[in-house]
């Protein structure tokens, strides 16, 4: 009996295998978002664009501003789903691993981006995408249920 024990302690949650299978099509979806080519991806960040000229002109404030804060405001909200995925896809990894792999994973996108003639690698993307990571990290830790154990018998 206490093999069959042994094997049921060790089962991966559906929590975690779903959030492993769910980084399958976030990783595709990332990829085509950064890697497109710019007119490709003007579609994307056109949203970005038109949001920042609208609150731009709504309240007097410059177009490079607004635009610089909404875009940073992407790239935060872009990896948050990635740090959500990998802590919950491996829940007993060290956060500080997740954060490097976010900080890795961002920094690799820009090193690609350099090769493509019509993309922008910034520091500031890298800055951006590793607070996303964070803060989708944290949010699992913080909301995610703790295992409930046996109570203790007097």
């Amino acid at each position: 009996m206490l093999p069959h024990k042994l094997v049921c302690m060790s089962r991966t949650p559906a929590l975690a295998i779903a959030a492993r299978v769910l980084l399958i099509p976030y990783g595709i979806v990332l990829a085509l978002i950064v890697w497109l080519p710019g007119s490709a991806a003007s579609r994307v960040t056109g949203i970005v664009f038109r949001v920042a000229r609208f609150v731009s002109e709504r309240f007097d404030v410059s177009l490079s501003t607004t635009y610089t804060l909404f875009e940073f405001t992407a790239n935060i909200a872009l990896f948050v789903p990635f740090g959500l995925l990998v802590a919950a896809g491996w829940p007993r990894t060290n956060a500080w691993w997740i954060i490097l792999l976010g900080f890795a994973a961002s920094a690799a996108i820009e090193l690609v981006q350099t090769m493509l003639p019509s993309r922008y690698p910034t520091l500031s993307d890298v800055i951006a995408n590793t607070l996303g990571t964070i803060i989708g990290c944290c949010a699992v830790r913080l909301f995610a249920q703790k295992p409930r154990g046996r109570p203790a018998t007097a």
